[in-house]
């Protein structure tokens, strides 16, 4: 199986420690390495370097080559503009599918957490052999939910179609999005959801068939940049042809409108969080809800429910507090509200008309 890490994005709710230049997926968050690399360290016990994927923004070429020395040269897909999820997974697939057009192909995201990582990798094989015996299909893999999480995806599920030791196959229902509190609620009392980290198993042939299908238009961009890969054009095509791709997310282009009978859900409990804010950082890693969780030089008293990280070497005392977010950088000082964490977004879209746009 070959395997797509996506490494783009600039995660502003992981704001300061994540910045335009510098994204959370390349930052050491926590211990020693990046997101990106526990990624690629969580795979390759199963799997070889040669055959996984990186995909990523131009301008961060540099680091990602830097972080992951052991990926071939060759299997960094670079994409020269921000054209949304839609063209990134079609140019990453029309890449790969250009020398293995029905070899199951794994699509993951480079900035979430897993804490079962053995169960992560069989989970894997079992969407791999799906797919061999079908290449005309996909494969969701989904995170048994843990709370009614309004700010994530949910897939639904029907009724179980298969069993490969001991883990269940259901058929795919639908995707829901951003859900009220109470739907939420319902979602997790039932066992035919489960949230959606993104991450999907299919075959390169399959999915541009589907691309072609949906999104005749973005399929043909796709079409000429696969045609051009191994020329001396290649990089000029995609230079060109790339940023005139339409904008538009992976699930409105294709799986929101895919025939539901030609996809497949595992549903398992991964230990899977995604770290796109600090409120869902501090859901991943504490023990109970009322802990606090901190990070570098802190000493906190007579305080509950708090993430406090501090990437400096001044130290930061905290009494009294409650539900608060605490960043400290070497150029930026956090303090909000768990509830306000949403808000950063636009904090950091007013500085770009400030004085202070260096630190966006």
């Amino acid at each position: 199986m070959k395997i797509v890490v996506f490494a783009g994005g600039v995660g502003t709710r992981l704001w300061p420690l994540s910045r335009k230049n510098s994204p959370k997926q390349f930052e050491k968050i926590l211990g020693d390495k990046s997101t990106l690399q526990l990624a690629v360290d969580r795979l390759t016990p199963d799997f070889k370097f040669e055959d996984i994927y990186i995909a990523t923004g131009k301008k961060y070429e540099k680091i990602v080559k830097q972080q992951l020395p052991k990926i071939p040269d060759k299997n960094f897909i670079l994409e020269p503009a921000v054209r949304d999820v839609g063209p990134a997974v079609g140019m990453a697939m029309s890449i790969v599918g250009k020398d293995h057009p029905d070899s199951p192909v794994a699509i993951l995201w480079s900035d979430h957490f897993m804490k079962k990582e053995r169960r992560f990798r069989e989970v894997l094989h079992f969407a791999q052999d799906l797919v061999k015996k079908n290449n005309n299909s996909l494969v969701l893999i989904g995170q048994r939910a843990r709370f009614a999480n309004q700010n994530l995806g949910w897939i639904e599920f029907g009724q179980e179609t298969a069993e490969i030791r001991g883990t269940k196959i259901f058929k795919f229902k639908k995707l829901i999005y951003s859900p009220t509190l109470s739907q939420a609620e319902q979602f997790l009392s039932s066992d035919n959801f489960a949230w959606n980290p993104g991450y999907f198993v299919t075959t390169p042939r399959f999915i541009l068939s589907q691309f072609k299908a949906f999104v005749p238009k973005l399929y043909k961009g796709l079409e000429q940049i696969q045609s051009s890969i191994g020329t001396d054009d290649f990089n000029k095509t995609v230079e060109t042809v790339y940023p005139g791709l339409e904008k538009i997310s992976f699930d409105n282009a294709v799986l929101e409108k895919i025939n539901p009978g030609y996809v497949s859900v595992i549903a398992a409990d991964l230990g899977w969080s995604d770290v796109g804010a600090w409120e869902a950082l501090k859901e991943a890693l504490e023990k109970t809800s009322n802990e606090n969780v901190t990070k570098g030089k802190i000493l906190i008293n007579d305080s509950s429910d708090n993430l406090v990280f501090n990437y400096t070497d001044q130290l930061i005392v905290g009494i009294d507090l409650e539900k608060m977010i605490v960043i400290n950088t070497d150029d930026v000082l956090l303090i909000c509200s768990k509830n306000s964490v949403p808000k950063i977004k636009k904090i950091v879209e007013k500085l770009e008309d400030t004085p202070h746009r260096h630190l966006t």
